[in-house]
């Protein structure tokens, strides 16, 4: 709010002065002949007493007048003017050889100075001095007075828009983290309460399709791992009683109707992570043990393919608050995404960063991910091209389980190219 209420103050403050500065001479320009006529009949009295005076005596006797007067009407000024001092223009000139009074304006359209003529050779002048200071002081105070009476009214006028703008953003936050049910409860009257409807009216929409979603999924999913299950069994029981020569038919059946299974729990562990902000445990792990156990898991099959792995982590990593669950199985996705596309090398990074957050790296020395498709991998059963197809094993569930467990811890998960010439995928959790 503060940085609205500043930004909205400057402009105000500017465009404030800026008329100041602009708008009286622009009228004043505009129009002129208004406001000499104006000037010359507020000083036609003032200039013929003083006319009077000097006409009164001889002309000798000017300069005393003169000092009398100036005495007289001060802080206004008297001068007694020859009509050479006077640098007049062409047109005031004209007017004074008329026997006319001449004013010039100043500031807001008053004059500054009125000159009358006395005689062919001298004019008297009668001019306004400049404000003294204690006076422009108070002007410039009535000046801030009146900015913080404009701060007053803007901060009066603000708040309610900055306080229902953050209750829109915070819903949004939290319609983010997987709260569905959240709503902005902004009046009607609200000054944004139609912008709050349709954001509403977008949020019960946006609700109805996930919650829809999400069950026919969670449907789906469930109702076929039932005769999934009944088919894996009554498959395995047909083994002994089928002909020797179809055997091998039967067991590839098998091996189709674990991986449907295998897919079907990999679709239900992708729609819980829909909610994995509000389910989520928080424990303080050793980050490096995590690891270590997760490669125990996939220590033999890396030994016996002859994948040189190893883990290199800095001293003293401190202890990290996170779900241990959720993380391990992020990198135990990254680590069989690894094996399957590396040639020879598999290597684990963990480093402190300055903020206090850990930066966990997965690389290998396979094929690497073009530029342009290092988002998408990330998507739900999206596959890069042929030479990672279903014949490498998979579904295209893993990266996009990983990327949603990771964040929905507060982490970032993404991929760049490796050192070693294949992928290299970084999780990045924050400290605490």
């Amino acid at each position: 709010m503060l940085k609205i209420l500043v930004r909205l103050y400057l402009v105000i403050i500017v465009a404030y002065a800026g008329a100041l500065l602009l708008i009286p001479d622009a009228i004043v320009g505009a129009f002129h002949e208004r406001f000499m006529a104006y000037n010359l009949d507020q000083a036609k009295g003032v200039q013929g007493l003083i006319v009077r005076q000097f006409h009164q005596v001889p002309r000798e006797q000017w300069p005393a007048v003169q000092s009398e007067l100036a005495a007289s009407f001060a802080p206004l000024q008297v001068e007694l003017l020859s009509w050479e001092q006077a640098q007049l223009s062409v047109a005031e000139r004209a007017r004074l050889e008329h026997g006319l009074n001449v004013v010039r304006i100043g500031d807001w359209g008053y004059y500054r100075t009125a000159l009358a003529p006395l005689d062919q050779d001298w004019l008297v002048s009668l001019h306004n001095p400049p404000d003294p200071v204690d006076i422009n002081v108070l002007s410039w105070g009535v000046t801030v007075l009146i900015g913080a009476a404009m701060l007053g009214c803007l901060l009066v006028w603000v708040w309610p828009h900055w306080r229902d703008l953050e209750r829109l953003k915070e819903t949004a936050r939290r319609l983010g983290q997987g709260q569905m049910a959240e709503r902005t409860q902004i009046s009607a009257h609200s000054n944004i309460g139609a912008l709050a409807g349709v954001f509403d009216t977008m949020a019960g929409d946006l609700e109805r399709h996930v919650n829809e979603q999400r069950e026919l999924l969670n449907a789906v999913s469930h109702e076929l791992r039932t005769p999934l299950t009944r088919l894996d069994f009554g498959l395995v029981l047909l083994f002994d009683e089928v002909p020797p020569a179809s055997r091998k038919r039967l067991l590839e059946l098998v091996g189709h109707v674990r991986e449907l299974d295998e897919l079907v729990l990999e679709l239900l562990s992708y729609s819980r992570l829909q909610n994995a902000d509000q389910a989520r445990e928080r424990v303080e792990v050793s980050l490096l043990e995590l690891v270590d156990s997760v490669l125990g898991g996939f220590a033999e099959e890396l030994d016996g393919r002859g994948i040189r792995w190893e883990v290199r982590a800095e001293s003293h990593l401190p202890r990290f608050v996170l779900d241990p669950r959720l993380t391990a199985r992020a990198v135990q996705n990254l680590v069989r995404n690894a094996m399957r596309y590396c040639d020879e090398a598999l290597l684990l990074r963990l480093r402190l960063e300055e903020d206090g957050a850990c930066l966990l790296t997965v690389e290998d020395d396979g094929i690497g991910i073009p530029v342009e498709e290092r988002e998408r991998i990330f998507q739900p059963f999206y596959r890069l091209d042929r030479s990672r197809d279903r014949n490498t094993g998979g579904f295209g569930l893993g990266l996009a389980i990983s990327r949603r467990a990771i964040e929905g811890q507060g982490g970032t998960l993404t991929v760049a190219q490796s050192a070693l010439g294949g992928a290299q995928f970084r999780i990045r959790l924050p400290a605490g």
